[in-house]
């Protein structure tokens, strides 16, 4: 087992802690930067890997790059990107202002590769943190475990990873490979065609009525070839994402000010209200696109693929088949008149979004500090309690304290800014007091 001693480890090499990357190399001090690493579980840098199909759009505008509403004269912008790789008048020419979802993929590893101080380390799978103790017992810092047996200890973490993907429990007695999440359809997807009855088509079904279960209902006609998936969701019909540009004010960064400062119960009917400009809604242009497609489909004869609204799956299992093999049996209540009947499949495709709790690495960690509840300040820093010198940073899972764009992209440039000064200003009033390499005396966890 190696240590690395560092000042500041970021977890996960997402569009979160990339931001912050690059506000930490423009923040004036090369030595806080140089002092930052970011810690990516795979060998590349992909934003929604598993859902890079070749036609998925980005719903946000590439001005809610990781740096242009923070330092328009970034070089690290999305228009820079396309000029330096000379692909800027094509892109300007599509008079778009939402780019394809694999060339923001690319403009983040474009971004990772060009950093400067912030160093990256793939294949970095962290799979505990721990608390580091002063020998008072203040927090001063964190040891990160990866899965190689490296240890990572640094005084400051940010954990940018994302929420754990959310897999009903009503799907959780299936067997794994029947059974793919959105966030694994990408790396799954040739698996389960593997599943179907020899010589037939694969029979998918598609759980979710929103902008991921889309997407695969739409792929697998490509990716499972003469299959007719069925799409199974309990909204009346797929509904398109409230796109009101008097709604879109409330992604402004400054609102973030505005949503913090509300007392729960505000914040609670504001994030209510705001469900559908982010949830459980599709792209209008992918939603028409989607229709047309079951439209033609009808038209010409050909096999229908299936959107069943209403429906809410009530039990799910594996049977045998007569000729051997198996397949997945799910229990279907039809919401207008609450009769239930069975749907036979291959493989269920759950498009069903992310658990709401804090992830579960998150939650290990607030029970190895005794936290009572995990608490940000405006800044995104988590209350360790009196005493500690160490900094937790959340990023993308306060919506509760922060509103609904926390999660988005749309609030990352200025995000990574609030997180940055408040580092600095950390370090200001209490100059290398917290820093690991300083010598200070420090137990470490068991």
């Amino acid at each position: 087992m190696t240590v690395h001693d560092v000042d500041i480890a970021m977890i996960g090499a997402g569009p979160s802690n990339l931001a912050l990357a690059v506000a930490l190399e423009e923040c004036g001090s090369p030595e806080l930067a140089a002092g930052a690493r970011i810690l990516e579980r795979h060998d590349d840098v992909k934003w929604q890997r598993n859902l890079l199909l070749p036609w998925t759009r980005s719903q946000v505008s590439y001005v809610k790059d990781l740096v242009t509403l923070r330092n328009p004269r970034s070089r690290f912008s999305f228009l820079n990107f396309l000029h330096e790789r000379g692909e800027l008048d094509e892109f300007v020419n599509l008079g778009t202002f939402n780019p394809f979802r694999w060339q923001l993929s690319t403009y983040q590893q474009w971004v990772a590769d060009n950093l400067e101080h912030v160093r990256m380390r793939y294949g970095a799978d962290a799979e505990q943190i721990l608390p580091v103790h002063s020998e008072e017992g203040a927090i001063v810092g964190f040891a990160v475990s990866l899965s190689d047996g490296d240890t990572v200890i640094c005084r400051d973490l940010v954990f940018g990873g994302g929420r754990d993907a959310f897999v009903p429990e009503v799907f959780r007695g299936l067997p794994d490979e029947r059974v793919v999440h959105s966030t694994r359809y990408g790396s799954r997807v040739g698996a389960a065609r593997e599943l179907a009855r020899p010589g037939q088509p694969l029979r998918p079904v598609v759980v979710g009525g929103a902008q991921s279960a889309a997407e695969m209902f739409m792929a697998l006609h490509e990716d499972a070839p003469g299959s007719s998936p069925t799409m199974l969701l309990r909204s009346i019909g797929l509904k398109d994402y409230q796109t009101s540009k008097f709604v879109n004010e409330l992604f402004f960064p400054s609102f973030v000010d505005d949503f913090y400062a509300m007392p729960p119960k505000a914040r609670a009917r504001v994030l209510d209200e705001m469900h559908l400009t982010n949830y459980a809604g599709l792209a209008p242009p992918f939603l028409d696109e989607l229709y047309t497609m079951i439209y033609r489909q009808r038209m010409l004869g050909r096999p229908v693929s299936a959107v069943r609204p209403l429906t809410e799956v009530v039990a799910a299992r594996v049977e045998a088949l007569p000729g051997g093999g198996e397949e997945v049996v799910l229990e279907v209540r039809d919401l207008r008149c609450d009769a239930v009947e069975e749907v036979r499949c291959d493989a269920v495709f759950l498009g069903t979004g992310f658990d709401p709790r804090m992830p579960a690495i998150v939650r290990r960690l607030a029970e190895a500090v005794a936290l009572p509840e995990i608490t940000v300040n405006r800044d995104y820093r988590v209350d360790l309690g009196a005493g500690a010198t160490g900094g937790l940073y959340l990023q993308g899972v306060n919506e509760a304290t922060h509103g609904i764009s926390d999660s988005l992209i749309s609030v990352l440039a200025q995000r990574s800014a609030d997180i940055a000064r408040d580092m600095m200003a950390r370090r200001d009033a209490d100059r290398g007091a917290g820093r690991l390499a300083s010598g200070q005396a420090v137990v470490m966890p068991v």
